[in-house]
């Protein structure tokens, strides 16, 4: 598993997000996947990453396009960060 993973829910519908195109990047690293039926993707980018800010940015259309999460990896630890969509709003979380 990579060290970023993610999670996409549509809070509107209760529902994952599937289909969600999303990039990791920051630091040197580029890294891409697509959401699965369950709104997850597990193997975004390399196992272990540098300290520094990385960015996860979300191709969601509607009013919101592009959702940009920055984030800052300080250690070796594992993180999950969430993102909440509807159609007005989104927020995030650090995960677990």
């Amino acid at each position: 598993m990579s060290q970023v993973t993610t999670h996409v829910l549509n809070t509107a519908s209760g529902r994952p997000a599937a289909g969600i195109y999303v990039t990791l990047e920051g630091n040197g690293v580029a890294a891409e996947g697509v959401t699965d039926a369950d709104g997850r993707i597990s193997d975004l980018g390399p196992d272990s990453l540098a300290p520094g800010v990385y960015r996860l940015v979300f191709e969601t259309g509607g009013f919101f396009p592009e959702i940009t999460i920055a984030f800052t990896v300080s250690d070796h630890s594992h993180y999950h960060v969430p993102l909440l969509l509807s159609p007005f709003a989104y927020s995030t979380y650090r995960g677990s």
